[in-house]
């Protein structure tokens, strides 16, 4: 039975999956990039359905570091964690769109200017670990 998620449960789906397009868009950083990747995240992340959509589109958006790429994802990392086990208890036939949804946002942003960078691709094994990590 899905039980709906309150405002703090919403805003870690959201800094989860908002924080992983930026992990990955800030692990290779460039101003025209930026703008590629934004795009990206923006088509993938729209793809939400259900308690997914309702968290990424309701309330405020999240509040990210970006002085370093350790402290995004000192945020970012625990968020995912979180978000799945939040999923879990609450709507459990979620979880696997959830990790989905993440993992497309993160590699569509990737690949959106020049390519997967060595970077990139480090900052979506972090993601994908943390997407499973609390299975």
């Amino acid at each position: 039975m899905e039980q709906r998620l309150t405002d703090d449960e919403r805003l870690t789906l959201k800094t989860g999956a908002f924080g992983a397009v930026f992990l990955v868009s800030n692990a290779d950083p460039g101003v025209l990039g930026v703008i590629r990747e934004s795009i990206a995240a923006s088509g993938a992340l729209a793809n939400a359905s259900g308690t997914v959509k309702e968290a990424l589109t309701t309330g405020p958006l999240p509040r990210l570091p970006r002085d370093s790429q350790l402290e995004i994802e000192s945020v970012v990392l625990p968020a995912l964690r979180q978000a799945v086990l939040i999923l879990r208890e609450k709507s459990p036939r979620d979880v696997a769109a959830y990790r989905s949804l993440v993992l497309a946002a993160a590699d569509q942003v990737a690949r959106a200017h020049d390519g997967v960078a060595p970077a990139e691709a480090a900052a979506i094994d972090q993601i994908r670990g943390a997407l499973v990590e609390s299975a």
